[in-house]
């Protein structure tokens, strides 16, 4: 996938008229008889259906509704506003500091989700982090992307986002690559005061979390994190940018990558060992 949030959205934009175009085709109409069926000039239809124009919802909504393909409206209106808003870039909303790089990662986000289902390769996940592991992680960003040290008030956001875990209702199912205990921020102090958080947050009960052993026998293999929320939104990070997967048929898929990768984690007593085993090398 592109890092670059221009042709990203230029692309997606170019795939969705195409569905559309498809669309039209099958429902046998010409570019002008759709402009008609719709109330559209013909030029906007043709603007749409190569990628020049974003269409409105209400837009792919008679669209599909002339093509006789009502089925379609959900996951092309999803599809379309992913194009405007899929890439998020870091630096952008870093120019008021690191507290405002959160992509996906709101308050009203995570109270709205009942499931999260998370991967990380890397890294723990900002929901069990402490402030000093937040802090080590986060200094790194801000010196990288040269923007303003609001260290505090960024491990303070992200602390407020952590209070969802203690409220009643939510599941949280979270697979970790063991790569993800061994990376260290900071201090061997600030990784043990980590891992010891990671083995008190597995003994709740709204928390299953897997770790997949290194060298473990396995059939797929996560380039990246992410994070579903619900049955509604994908959140990935690269580098540069946060990208939010909102198409339904994406989001089948992350969630099927995500059964492959949480079958060979292990769970309890086998989990704990490993985080033990890493805790042990740290002294």
């Amino acid at each position: 996938m592109s890092t670059s949030p221009s042709s990203s959205a230029k692309q997606a934009l170019e795939a969705l008229g195409v569905r559309l175009r498809e669309l039209r085709k099958d429902a046998g109409l010409s570019g002008r008889a759709l402009a008609t069926a719709t109330g559209q000039h013909f030029t906007r239809v043709s603007k749409i259906e190569h990628g020049v124009q974003a269409p409105a919802d209400e837009d792919i909504r008679v669209w599909c509704r002339a093509c006789g393909a009502e089925d379609q409206i959900a996951d092309l209106i999803a599809t379309a506003r992913a194009v405007e808003s899929a890439y998020l870039e870091f630096r952008r909303q870093a120019r008021a500091g690191m507290k405002r790089v959160v992509g996906a990662h709101t308050i009203p986000r995570y109270e709205g989700t009942k499931l999260f289902r998370i991967y990380e390769h890397n890294v723990i996940p900002g929901l069990f982090q402490t402030e000093a592991y937040s802090a080590a992680m986060l200094s790194f960003w801000i010196r990288f992307l040269d923007v303003p040290n609001d260290i505090g008030a960024a491990v303070a956001a992200r602390t407020e986002r952590q209070q969802v875990i203690y409220h009643g209702g939510r599941r949280f199912v979270v697979v970790l690559e063991e790569q993800a205990l061994r990376t260290r921020f900071g201090t061997a102090e600030t990784q043990e005061g980590q891992l010891r958080r990671l083995l008190e947050v597995m003994s709740w009960p709204a928390v299953s979390l897997g770790i997949i052993p290194m060298m473990t026998e396995r059939v797929a293999v996560g380039s990246t994190g992410f994070w579903i929320f619900d049955d509604s939104l994908v959140a990935l990070e690269t580098p540069t940018a946060s990208i939010e997967v909102t198409r339904p048929q994406e989001i089948e898929l992350y969630a099927r990558m995500f059964e492959h990768l949480k079958a060979p984690a292990v769970y309890g007593k086998p989990a704990r060992a490993l985080i033990a085993q890493v805790l042990g090398e740290l002294s």
